[in-house]
């Protein structure tokens, strides 16, 4: 079978696209990349979009997501973007 896994970052992203065997869990395609160092500051992983455990099967044509951890809390940044707005 074959995934695309995704890695975004503020200004740019990465992909690869993996051919697995059939039944393959989330660590065997993490396993897979052909850069490890990719995983550096990843806490979390989902399939298009709904999180998911290193356990979890994928299918064929499945995008693989690794998340990383926010920087800045989506509300604050939100309140710091008003606040220059208002600034001038």
């Amino acid at each position: 079978m074959r995934i695309e896994v995704v890695a975004a970052h503020p200004r740019a992203h990465r992909s690869w696209t993996l051919e697995l065997p059939d039944g393959a869990d989330v660590a065997t395609a993490l396993g897979a990349l052909p850069d490890p160092d990719a995983l550096a500051g990843i806490v979390g992983h989902a399939v298009f979009g709904v999180r998911v455990n290193t356990d979890a099967t994928l299918a064929d044509g499945d995008r693989l997501e690794l998340l990383r951890a926010l920087r800045v809390d989506p509300k604050e940044a939100r309140r710091r973007r008003a606040a220059r707005r208002d600034a001038g």
